[in-house]
């Protein structure tokens, strides 16, 4: 059986089961139900009010978002964090990221009083929430739990 990553779209939230070999010998995979070339190095994605059912609430993994602002000092030294998260559970979590300034709705919905706050969303629903600049070992440890280990 071959060795399979998960690599979730960015464009339409499918997650798609890539084979390794194919990353390996250079090949762009592509995702199954839009054909939108697939990011091989794993990116937290963009997420927005517009696009945050397709991404979150219809998401077949666990969805960690980094709810951000520009002018966030907290949020600047947390950012290098996320992306490596979004590199170390690529296959197993989505890892995004939300401006709260340009997402009001969303932020609005989910009562985003102050950033850094990591939400963390399995099965479309929020299960986790972690306020303010943590270290990445807590950030994991919630993340861990919800996974289940």
């Amino acid at each position: 059986m071959a060795e399979l990553q998960l690599i979730p779209c960015g464009n339409c939230g499918a997650t798609n089961r890539v084979p390794v070999e194919k990353l390996r010998s250079g090949r762009v995979p592509v995702c199954g139900r839009c054909k939108t070339p697939l990011a091989t190095r794993q990116q937290p994605v963009e997420i927005t009010d517009a696009n945050f059912a397709a991404q979150v609430e219809g998401a077949q993994l666990p969805v960690l978002i980094d709810m951000w602002a520009p002018w966030c000092g907290p949020c600047r030294y947390l950012a290098p964090v996320v992306e490596e998260l979004a590199i170390e559970l690529a296959g197993r979590v989505v890892v995004g990221k939300m401006n709260v300034d340009e997402n009001p709705m969303t932020s609005g919905r989910f009562r985003i009083q102050s950033i850094p706050a990591l939400l963390i969303f399995q099965g479309g629903r929020e299960v986790d929430r972690i306020i303010g600049a943590q270290p990445k070992s807590e950030i994991l440890r919630h993340v861990q739990g919800i996974l289940g280990g």
